[in-house]
């Protein structure tokens, strides 16, 4: 059990190194991200290298954006760094099932853990894990005309078929997963995000009106993922991006804005 201490540890060195990806991103900040995080980690008095692997995980495929988006290779020492947190925490093998069945947040963790041993796979480096992350089971759904979750109905529970639930906590596990939104990844939540379009963009709208704008962030950027695959949107991304870009707050925030300007193509690649 993670203690409250703990989890904050995690959480502001993850908002660190997002703040090292955007960086990186915008050319202001040199190319390492992970290795310089873990290495400032282990030279800082009260730093915990530990802490800093696990928000690499955490991060996951989106400490790999700046190279994923600019086509530049990461140095060997930054995938080395990606790599040790992959084999610090390696993803659960085989993973979790997706909920109801499984915990919600193991499951999230496998997916995020899968973003970036592929990401690292792709960008041909050496130091990618010998095999694959296995494949996490497919999210549940979207059912866009349902605001709660609705029972599996006999037919989809005997014959195997996706569980389908309302696109209020559906978008919401969606935006969880916004570091699968890159270039290069895909797999069973793309092809979930792709027949739950109009869920997302709801998901978007509601988080922007509650002034959640961490959670509106991560939802649009999936919006600008799709726009960039070539779906129909039944709203602009660009003005969701550009306004939470303003409002918005903390590292992490920042980083999904700045990847949703490069999908959209706001921004020079």
């Amino acid at each position: 059990m993670i203690s409250e201490r703990a989890r904050t540890a995690y959480s502001e060195s993850a908002d660190h190194l997002a703040r090292r990806a955007l960086d990186a991103l915008q050319g202001a900040g040199g190319a390492a991200v992970a290795a310089a995080h873990v290495e400032a980690a282990a030279s800082e008095p009260e730093g915990d290298p530990a802490v800093a692997l696990g928000a690499v995980r955490v991060l996951g495929a989106d400490v790999l954006a700046p190279y994923v988006l600019t086509g530049l290779p990461p140095s060997e020492g930054e995938t080395a760094a990606v790599g040790l947190a992959l084999g610090a925490l390696p993803p659960a093998d085989p993973p979790p099932p997706a909920p109801p069945e499984g915990p919600e947040q193991a499951w999230t963790v496998s997916w995020i853990g899968w973003g970036l041993a592929t990401a690292l796979s792709r960008l041909g480096s050496a130091a990618s894990p010998a095999s694959p992350a296995p494949l996490p089971p497919a999210p549940p759904w979207c059912d866009d005309s349902a605001p709660r979750r609705l029972p599996v109905s006999p037919a989809d529970g005997g014959s195997g078929g996706p569980a389908r639930e309302g696109w209020v906590p559906w978008s919401i596990r969606m935006g969880q997963l916004a570091s699968l939104a890159l270039p290069g990844l895909d797999g069973p939540v793309h092809a979930a995000a792709r027949s739950g379009v109009l869920g997302l963009a709801r998901g978007a709208t509601r988080a922007t009106l509650r002034r959640d704008f961490p959670t509106a962030a991560r939802i649009t950027r999936w919006l600008a993922w799709l726009h960039a695959d070539g779906a129909r949107l039944p709203l602009d991304p660009a003005l969701l991006t550009e306004y939470t870009g303003l409002v918005g707050g903390g590292g992490r925030t920042a980083l999904d804005t700045a990847i949703a300007r490069r999908l959209l193509g706001l921004e020079p690649v």
